[in-house]
């Protein structure tokens, strides 16, 4: 099923539930492929997820040693992504199971701004302050390529199982 959005559609949504899990300002939000799970990441350092189809919480971690800004599900059911906002700004390969890190992805050296996990396969690309791209698989911990551009990154994005990341020059 399709819907038209419409300016009377979005005027008449209404906020349909609340969740208060997290303590602190939303720094992201991802859905997962399927669209039956969410994740969102919080100033408070805490990564919420939740279940989609029953409108519930599912369970909750805390990244408190490295904080948590930018978060994305993988092809793994319960393993996402993170970037840090404290110590580094290394990005992090981190399992939902038992709240441990599997991968560390080093090598920016200012704020990551954009994470975009690719659709088809575990390949995700960062960008960052530091002005660079970066292309990583997720069970190495290598990067797969480095990318300097001219400018300051807006935004990633994916069409069809490409991911772009997208800069002002």
């Amino acid at each position: 099923m399709t819907m038209k959005l419409t300016a009377e559609v979005i005027t008449s949504m209404r906020v349909a539930k609340v969740f208060r899990e997290n303590k602190d300002k939303i720094t992201c939000i991802d859905v997962s492929i399927n669209g039956e799970t969410m994740i969102a990441s919080s100033n408070d350092d805490s990564i919420s997820v939740y279940c989609c189809l029953e409108g519930k919480p599912k369970r909750q971690v805390n990244s408190k040693k490295y904080g948590c800004d930018l978060v994305r599900q993988t092809h793994a059911n319960n393993a996402i992504l993170c970037s840090s906002n404290k110590i580094d700004d290394t990005v992090r390969y981190l399992s939902l199971h038992d709240n441990k890190y599997l991968r560390y992805f080093p090598g920016h050296t200012k704020r990551v701004v954009a994470l975009q996990m690719s659709p088809v396969n575990d390949t995700f690309l960062t960008g960052s302050l530091d002005k660079t791209g970066r292309l990583w698989v997720c069970e190495r911990i290598r990067k797969h390529g480095q990318y300097p551009v001219g400018g300051r990154l807006l935004y990633a994005s994916e069409k069809r199982g490409k991911v772009t990341l997208h800069f002002n020059t």
